[in-house]
């Protein structure tokens, strides 16, 4: 009996000897701390850090982009090759219609998002047909002078839409058709590699050829 109770004895003061005591409990940290930290961190390495990184790398490797891809005349900003203007007159090439806000407008940059069959679309789009049917009779309506682009801010359009353009300007401003066409000939930008994206024509840089064109 007595050699029983010495062993029960002895592994109670065993399995006493692991038992934490109250110094080596693990710290408590509660979480809303941990929370207001991660969160400070996060906020100035991506919110700060790093755009700042990233916009002086662009500055540094492509400094025209990082810049917005202005288009300067004579010192001053007419432009830029990303955003599309609104040109009326006949001496100039016409980009894409436009549903941001009244037209162009980058700071509502958006589609129509009419349907297929909103009978508005249809009266504009057959509207637009007719006009520029008639203003170059006996050839097909190219489909991008007619259509808006999802951000209505499309700079380009395609070198057919530019080619349908050439006899308005060429009669506009007393040259020949073949130096309108060699001139968008001279600013179509190919596919991108070789297969990526579509040939098209900047308008605002094609506008800015024209007039430095002499007769």
């Amino acid at each position: 009996m007595n050699t029983v109770a010495e062993s029960s004895n002895k592994y109670t003061l065993r399995a006493s000897a692991y038992e934490l005591k109250p110094k080596d409990a693990p710290a408590h940290h509660p979480v809303w701390k941990t929370s207001i930290l991660f969160t400070l961190i996060t906020t100035v390495l991506l919110g700060l850090v790093y755009p700042l990184v990233v916009t002086g790398i662009a500055s540094v490797l492509f400094p025209h982009q990082a810049a917005g891809s202005l288009i300067l005349r004579n010192g001053q900003i007419v432009g830029s090759e990303l955003l599309a203007q609104s040109f009326t007159a006949d001496r100039y090439f016409h980009p894409r219609p436009s549903a941001a806000g009244n037209g162009y407008d980058a700071t509502a940059s958006g589609g129509s998002n009419l349907a297929q069959s909103n009978q508005k679309l249809v009266t504009r789009m057959q509207g637009d047909i007719d006009k520029l049917a008639a203003e170059n009779p006996g050839k097909p309506v190219p489909i991008d002078m007619v259509t808006t682009s999802g951000s209505g801010l499309d700079p380009d359009i395609t070198p057919d839409a530019a080619a349908f353009q050439a006899p308005r300007i060429a009669k506009a401003r007393g040259i020949t058709e073949d130096a309108v066409r060699k001139l968008i000939e001279q600013g179509t930008t190919q596919r991108q590699f070789g297969v990526l994206g579509e040939p098209r024509v900047n308008v605002l840089a094609l506008n800015l050829a024209l007039d430095q064109l002499k007769k």
